[in-house]
């Protein structure tokens, strides 16, 4: 769907389902997950990248911008398909409320190891004859055996980047790759069968969710991680010297957070010839994310006009320049290619008009996030700074607004541990509250916003503190853990978003399903 109807969503990772597996997953609980929606009125679902991830258990940070991420796979999907006993999947003591990766990781890949020893013994099945269909696809061949090849080198080199193997198989030399395939034929095809898996229950899960009117909303980065399939077997297409390694990498300049700036390290893209090959990259990687999503959150949307690069081995960001990106003629290319683009600019920080002018030329909404509302003028304490563009009363319905993102601070932790006094006091003034439930104030202004889209993060609608912060910008470990606890998205709290959607004409049931959920008492 368009987004041009006033409707809400939910942010929420699958990594942060509930479950005895150590990691959410694609399983029962996402299905569970999906019934609270449709209950809550809801009618979309965002999520993060879904790559497989790598240092640092980002989704921002992949082994490839086309891949999916093994560890969503469901253990009791896997029973269900006769691939694993139900005594073969018994857990170990996982934590609950968070993600243990490195023993999710080992457990997990044990499973998956089984279950591939049990296809090779399968006669022929329905099963396998949908793995032939999936690894033959036209899309999927175009990455599905550079990026398998690349795990299974990895795990021969005992996790270590590419860009650190021998020269032959680092300029990714094709005899050097012919040997590799023959030699490593069975690793090989065990990570072409965990895609398999991903993709098959992934498009499942995606089908009840149009099945229920529910949409995902995705998320793109700009950038691809340096150690990836894509930049190794496609070092052309990034700036990169003869070697494998980057003469510039990626960031954004010194501002009011940063006097450094922040250093993401991500390889640039050779923008020239990417434009002299049609940006056929490009096409291929947003058909790949659409077959995966119906919206796109396009990250960093700023860097396609301008981008910050930095000269590799800088200490810092605070050396960079800016340079002119391929701006609106890759925008143009894939509209052409792709017919209209979902996609929600993701356009915070420092935007310049180039920024605006594209966004709007192709109807991207850009986001709003309500955190950020808060400045004050400067000639009085009390007064919002009229030049913030995220007030409410600057908004347009060609926006989609959010209490927070995954990088901010929970709605309650902000207010409780990094808003500013002024910040507080401006947001009491205006949404005349007294704060003592942040989240819903928060809440309930997004929804009343007369921005066609709202979205707020599973941890405000439970009004979760500090602790359940998905990501600290800037810290290099300890993020992306948070979960929930099975039943804290409950009954009540999906009637309460329910009625607060009714109000604000943003519930996304029909009428029939309105009228037999209509709660039997109030719920203020």
């Amino acid at each position: 769907m368009p987004l041009d109807r006033r409707l809400a969503g939910i942010l929420l990772h699958p990594t942060s389902l509930p479950g005895p597996f150590g990691i959410g997953d694609l399983g029962p609980q996402a299905y569970r997950f999906l019934d609270w929606m449709q209950a809550a009125g809801l009618a979309y679902w965002q999520v993060l990248p879904l790559g497989p991830t790598s240092f640092g258990d980002s989704p921002y940070q992949c082994f490839s911008a086309f891949a999916g991420n093994p560890l969503l796979v469901s253990p009791e999907l896997l029973v269900a398909d006769g691939l694993l006993s139900s005594e073969a999947i018994s857990p170990p003591p996982f934590p609950a409320n968070r993600v243990d990766y490195g023993w999710v990781i080992q457990w997990k890949r044990d499973l998956f190891q089984r279950a591939f020893q049990r296809f090779r013994e399968l006669e022929r099945s329905a099963l396998r004859d949908e793995f032939e269909q999936f690894v033959t696809r036209p899309d999927v061949l175009k990455w599905l055996d550079d990026f398998a090849l690349f795990m299974a080198l990895k795990d021969e080199h005992g996790g270590q980047p590419w860009y650190t193997w021998e020269q032959e198989l680092r300029s990714f030399r094709k005899s050097a790759l012919q040997k590799a395939r023959k030699q490593l034929a069975d690793a090989v095809e065990f990570h072409r069968f965990c895609q398999f898996l991903f993709f098959r229950q992934w498009d499942a899960l995606r089908r009840e969710c149009h099945r229920r009117g529910i949409e995902i909303i995705g998320d793109a980065p700009i950038y691809v991680a340096y150690d990836s399939a894509d930049v190794w077997a496609h070092q052309k297409l990034f700036l990169l010297d003869d070697n494998g390694t980057p003469t510039h990498v990626a960031g954004v300049p010194p501002d009011y957070f940063s006097v450094t700036g922040q250093l993401w390290g991500n390889p640039i893209y050779n923008w020239k010839l990417m434009e002299r090959q049609g940006f056929e990259w490009w096409i291929d990687r947003m058909r790949s994310i659409f077959a995966l999503v119906d919206i796109v959150r396009l990250d960093h949307f700023r860097g396609f006009m301008g981008y910050w690069s930095v000269p590799y081995g800088s200490p810092t960001a605070a050396t960079g320049e800016w340079v002119r990106g391929p701006g609106r003629k890759l925008f143009e290319v894939l509209t052409r290619e792709l017919g209209s683009l979902p996609i929600i600019a993701e356009d915070l920080g420092e935007i310049t008009t180039d920024v605006v002018e594209v966004r709007k030329e192709f109807g991207f909404p850009g986001m709003r996030v309500m955190q950020f509302a808060w400045s004050v003028a400067s000639t009085d304490p009390f007064v919002p700074d009229p030049n913030n563009p995220f007030l409410p009363h600057h908004h347009d319905a060609n926006t989609v607004v959010y209490t927070g993102t995954h990088d901010n601070d929970t709605t309650i932790g902000w207010w409780r541990n990094s808003s500013k006094p002024e910040e507080r006091t401006c947001m009491q003034l205006y949404l005349a509250i007294d704060g003592n439930a942040a989240n819903w104030d928060l809440i309930r202004a997004s929804f009343m916003s007369v921005a066609n889209t709202a979205v707020v993060p599973a941890q405000d609608f439970l009004g979760l503190d500090s602790d359940a912060r998905m990501n600290f910008p800037g810290r290099p470990e300890g993020n992306w853990t948070w979960r929930l606890v099975d039943g804290q998205l409950s009954d009540e709290l999906a009637r309460r978003i329910w009625c607060m959607l009714l109000l604000y004409e943003r519930c996304a049931n029909p009428p029939d399903f309105v009228k037999q959920a209509q709660p039997k008492k109030p719920l203020y």
